[in-house]
């Protein structure tokens, strides 16, 4: 058990297992790799996962979902003093950085072939560039982004509107319906909680959120 983890999602799992009576001390946190997650379900070596887990009809070939608890989509982090407005403020004169091969920055380069880009491993290097005047702009899932501008409001800001849409969800073992059902209540029921800990975790971004409704199950 590490209770070092920190963070919107892992407060959201906390949420969770509180819910279920489960003792905060006896929570296992495990780190999954991204293409891991529906296996770690489907094997049972994890009860549920939570983590900018998107719901996609793919995955729930494999695994359900409760949620979603946010919903986000691809956004853009600029420097504090930055012109950039939006995506549509990108030029050839802006360098814009995400990790190597993911699907953000293959959006950049599809739908804006114009405007240079820079890839690492991380996003933390993506944004240690930024900081240092190397790149224009970070992109990347918002919910991140925010993040990242909520630890540093001085120096980094999350601008324009999200130019996709991620739902994250809580993944599941396929069917089982009543834990999703019992989740999705927890949620619904629980807007003031969720409120506090996007608060505590994100409001230091100086973005604004609105808890998302649930999907039926079934």
């Amino acid at each position: 058990m590490t209770n070092e983890r920190t963070g919107f999602d892992v407060d959201i799992a906390r949420w969770m297992a509180a819910s279920l009576g489960v003792d905060p001390e006896k929570i296992e946190f495990q780190a999954i790799a991204s293409a891991n997650r529906e296996q770690a379900i489907v094997n049972g070596d994890i009860d549920y996962y939570v983590g900018t887990y998107s719901i996609t009809d793919k995955r729930k070939e494999q695994i359900s979902f409760a949620g979603p608890y946010f919903v986000t989509g691809q956004g853009l982090l600029v420097g504090a003093d930055s012109d950039i407005k939006s995506v549509d403020d990108l030029s050839a004169d802006t360098t814009v950085c995400s990790a190597t091969g993911s699907t953000p920055i293959q959006n950049i380069k599809t739908n804006y072939p114009d405007v240079p880009t820079k890839e690492y491993d991380t996003y933390s290097k993506c944004v240690e560039d930024l900081k240092n005047g190397q790149v224009d702009a970070v992109t990347t899932d918002e919910a991140i982004l925010i993040g990242y501008a909520a630890q540093d409001p001085d120096k980094l800001k999350v601008v324009g509107e999200p130019f996709s849409e991620e739902r994250y969800g809580i993944g599941l073992a396929k069917g089982d319906d009543a834990l999703a059902e019992y989740f999705n209540t927890q949620l619904t029921d629980g807007g003031e909680i969720w409120q506090q800990i996007f608060d505590n975790n994100l409001g230091a971004s100086g973005v604004k959120a609105t808890q998302p409704e649930v999907d039926p199950i079934g």
